[in-house]
């Protein structure tokens, strides 16, 4: 299957990945933070699994009504990955609001 023949389960979604001088992230279309730490940033995204690798990374901002994060630091890799069975349990968001 190339690239060409897979398709986003929805067209309609909107995603903005705006990364300015490879030090500040901002990502639209974010629907729970999965996993952070200073090396990485794992969150779920209306198009899939989203992996931010680099050092010295923090969330300077975090909406959840308007689907919005800021991640800052020194980042090296920004990878998708498909949506698969998550454990909402440990989620940065459910322990927020439960």
């Amino acid at each position: 299957m190339g690239f060409e023949d897979k398709k986003i389960g929805n067209a309609n979604v909107i995603q903005n990945l705006i990364l300015e001088n490879r030090e500040k992230l901002n990502i639209t279309g974010v629907l729970d933070v999965l996993s952070f730490d200073d090396q990485m940033v794992i969150v779920e995204t209306e198009l899939g699994l989203l992996t931010v690798k680099g050092d010295n990374l923090r969330i300077n901002k975090l909406s959840t009504d308007t689907e919005e994060i800021l991640v800052e630091g020194n980042i090296f890799n920004l990878a998708y990955s498909e949506k698969t069975t998550i454990n909402k349990e440990g989620s940065l968001f459910s322990k927020i609001f439960k």
